[in-house]
């Protein structure tokens, strides 16, 4: 109900600001003076345009149009021609589809263009007249309609979009905040799955020992088994925490140790591991940390120590000259104390977590991670990318979004299409008022009657010796109602200007013939002259 109540308002003030220039016109004397029920069904007709402008704007243009037409066949009305104009704009603005305003203007110029052909007179100048009034009084407001439209709807996407890039920055800086939760986690299983593996390779060590009383084997094989249940608790809650993890970011392992460092304690463990081409391994290539390669060979072991407890062990880091490098770690099957048979290698297989965030790792760092069955037992292959060896990543939204050079794109095609438009429209309106001017100019001075070939006229003379002063065309617009007299009856009477000036008023001479000769010739004087007579006359009346 208040929409409704603004609605009506609204069109109530769009009706009195319309109505104003349709009453003030003919009151200060710019139109011919109409009849009152004239005035009040343009009134009406005002009204019904100003409630159906919001949902039927082309239904307003057309009436108001059908108004300007109804006042002249030329469209150019100065009572209507502002309606016009506004509801041409407001064509642009609510219009939803920009095929009706092209059929509206085309309906309403073949209108006028059956309305100036029916008059009987020469068209062409009302014609250039109503096609220009057409041009200029609306399809330019129609254009800027548009082309605001336009500009607002490219400033609320502009909003919109930023409003989604914020909106993509927090899901960013979310899932960034889980992913270091998940590197966290991952690492925990990483180092802590590590250290228990050693723990319960010693105790399994510890177990086997000779001269060990029998309740300190039990509490060996106990420790061993908790060991390896809290080994796969662990396994298990970050395999529900764990979601990818970013590279190049620090590791829990113990501060400084390498990859000698790390086979040298897990040999300490008791675990059978050697390492080949000893030597500290550096960043392979720019982004690429120690880390990776020294993860790699953590998990590696980790799952020897886990699943074949006991086996030999290999470690080979081959760095490459181009600054790639190529980490190997095989392990041969379970043959030393707690291997196959043992409680720890049969009840706790793995959830091959480890394995799965190192291949993510080594392909995040623009690596291959292969793993799998060789010869008698298992191997861990994972190599590293020299400089230049990884393409940039594409899958961050800032990396994809295009989103400023988007907008900026369609904001200066927008432009464009308004430019060329207008361009246009303008071309065509320059050509119109051109030849509407040129028109002008050819029928004022063709029409031209020199006032010495009037003079040389005389009563009686055939149209053909009359014919060898006057011009080839005659007025066809003649001002009968300043004629000093009616015509003959039955006479042909043409008019003729007394001087081939342009933009002025000037007087006319009205020739008519009867039976093929000359019995009529008058001066129909110009309107200032024929005021300034009739003021004169008056004023010998009040004498």
């Amino acid at each position: 109900m208040p929409c409704l109540r603004r609605s009506l308002l609204t069109a109530a003030l769009l009706w009195a600001a319309l109505a104003v220039p349709a009453l003030a016109v003919d009151r200060i004397g710019l139109n011919e003076p109409r009849p009152w029920w004239q005035e009040a069904a343009g009134l009406a007709v005002l009204a019904v345009a100003a409630l159906v402008w919001r949902a039927r704007p082309v239904v307003a243009v057309l009436l108001v149009a059908a108004l300007g037409l109804a006042a002249s066949r030329s469209l150019l009305t100065l009572s209507y021609g502002p309606a016009l104009s506004l509801f041409c704009l407001l064509l642009g603005l609510r219009g939803a589809r920009v095929r009706e305003a092209p059929l509206a203007f085309g309906a309403v110029a073949a209108a006028g263009t059956v309305a100036i052909a029916v008059r009987g007179a020469d068209p062409v100048v009302e014609w250039l007249v109503l096609a220009g009034t057409l041009l200029f009084g609306a399809v330019f407001p129609w254009l800027a309609g548009r082309h605001w439209r336009q500009r607002r709807e490219l400033v609320a996407a502009g909003w919109s979009r930023a409003a989604q890039l914020e909106r993509e920055q927090r899901i960013v800086a979310d899932r960034a905040r889980l992913l270091e939760r998940a590197r966290i986690a991952q690492d925990m299983h990483d180092s802590l799955g590590h250290e228990l593996s050693l723990i319960a390779v010693r105790a399994g060590a510890l177990q086997v020992a000779p001269g060990l009383a029998a309740p300190h084997r039990d509490a060996a094989r106990e420790l061993r088994a908790a060991a390896a249940d809290a080994t796969d608790r662990l396994g298990e809650i970050i395999g529900v925490l764990r979601e990818g993890e970013p590279d190049a970011e620090p590791s829990l392992a113990p501060a400084g140790e390498t990859i000698e460092d790390l086979v040298a304690r897990a040999a300490g463990s008791g675990l059978p591991v050697r390492l080949l081409s000893p030597g500290e391994v550096r960043p392979v290539r720019a982004g690429v940390p120690e880390r990776t390669a020294y993860r790699v060979v953590q998990e590696a072991l980790t799952n020897a120590a886990k699943h074949a407890p006991g086996a030999p062990v290999t470690v080979v880091v081959a760095p490459a000259p181009d600054g790639s490098a190529t980490v190997t770690v095989t392990n041969g099957r379970a043959g030393g104390p707690g291997g196959e048979s043992s409680p720890f290698a049969k009840a706790h297989p793995g959830t091959g977590s480890g394995l799965l965030g190192l291949r993510e790792g080594v392909a995040l760092a623009g690596g291959t991670f292969t793993a799998g069955p060789y010869a008698d037992g298992f191997r861990v292959t994972a190599r590293l990318p020299g400089p230049g060896g990884t393409p940039p990543r594409t899958d961050t939204p800032a990396a994809q979004d295009g989103a400023p050079e988007v907008y900026l794109l369609a904001r200066r095609r927008a432009r464009r299409r308004a430019v060329v438009s207008f361009a246009v429209a303008g071309g065509v309106g320059a050509v119109l008022v051109a030849g509407a001017l040129g028109w002008y100019a050819y029928t004022r001075t063709h029409t031209a009657l020199a006032p010495a070939d009037y003079a040389s006229l005389r009563i009686g003379d055939t149209e053909a010796e009359a014919g060898r002063v006057l011009p080839g065309r005659a007025v066809t617009d003649p001002p009968v109602e300043r004629a000093p007299g009616p015509p003959p009856p039955g006479a042909d009477c043409r008019y003729y200007r007394a001087s081939p000036e342009l933009f002025v008023s000037v007087d006319h001479f009205r020739v008519c013939f009867l039976d093929g000769r000359l019995v009529s010739k008058s001066v129909v004087p110009t309107l200032r002259t024929t005021e300034q007579h009739i003021r004169e006359e008056e004023k010998e009346w009040v004498r």
